[in-house]
C-alpha cells in the first residue's frame, strides 16, 4: 500500500492497551465497493495458537457485524489523536443511513488481499479471523458486567484472528 511499509507483528513496540483503549479503533469488513467500519474501544493484540493475533469484539446490532460475518478477514486501522474527528463519527453513525466513511473524510485503500483500511491510519493490522464466538452470560464470574455491559443481553461476538500482515505509516 502507497505511503505504507511492511513490518513484522512482532516488532510492533506501541502499547496497544493505551492505543486501543484511549486511542481507539477502526475494525473494517467487507471488499472494494461494499465493506462498513466501526469505532472501537475493546480488543487487543497478542499471541496466541503460536501464532500474533488480534481480537475484537461485535455487537450483533452493528451494521458492521453482518460484513464480519461474511467475510474471512478484517482489518484494524489505528489512526490516532489527530483524526479524534472521524473516529467519533465512525463510532457514532450507521453505515446503513449514511456513508460515514466519506463524511469522516477517510480515504479507504485495500490490501492485496482486497481487504479495506484507511490511508490515514498510522498502523494497519490485517487479520484472518480463526475463531468467533458470542460470549456465554454463564461463563461471567462477575454478574455486575453483565448487569453493567448488557442490560439489553446483546452480547459481543468475540473474533479471534491471526495478524497475517502489518503495515506502518512512512
Amino acid at each position: 500500500m502507497e505511503g505504507f511499509e511492511t513490518i513484522e507483528a512482532g516488532k510492533l513496540s506501541e502499547n496497544f492497551i493505551r492505543l486501543i483503549g484511549q486511542e481507539w479503533m477502526l475494525v473494517t469488513a467487507g471488499e472494494s465497493g461494499r465493506f462498513n467500519t466501526m469505532t472501537a474501544s475493546w480488543g487487543g493484540i497478542g499471541y496466541l495458537w503460536n501464532k500474533p493475533v488480534a481480537f475484537v469484539f461485535i455487537r450483533p446490532q452493528r451494521y458492521t457485524f453482518g460484513f464480519m460475518e461474511a467475510q474471512d478477514g478484517f482489518t484494524l486501522s489505528f489512526l490516532g489523536e489527530n483524526n479524534r474527528e472521524a473516529l467519533n463519527i465512525c463510532g457514532t453513525l450507521s453505515g446503513r443511513e449514511v456513508n460515514k466513511v466519506e463524511q469522516a473524510g477517510l480515504t479507504p485503500v485495500f490490501s492485496a488481499s482486497g481487504q479495506v483500511a484507511f490511508a490515514e491510519a498510522r498502523y494497519i493490522v490485517e487479520c484472518k479471523k480463526m475463531y468467533a464466538g458470542f460470549l456465554d452470560p454463564e461463563a461471567f464470574l462477575d454478574p455486575i458486567l453483565i448487569d453493567k455491559f448488557y442490560p439489553e443481553k446483546d452480547f459481543h461476538k468475540m473474533y479471534i484472528a491471526e495478524v497475517v500482515k502489518v503495515w506502518k505509516k512512512k
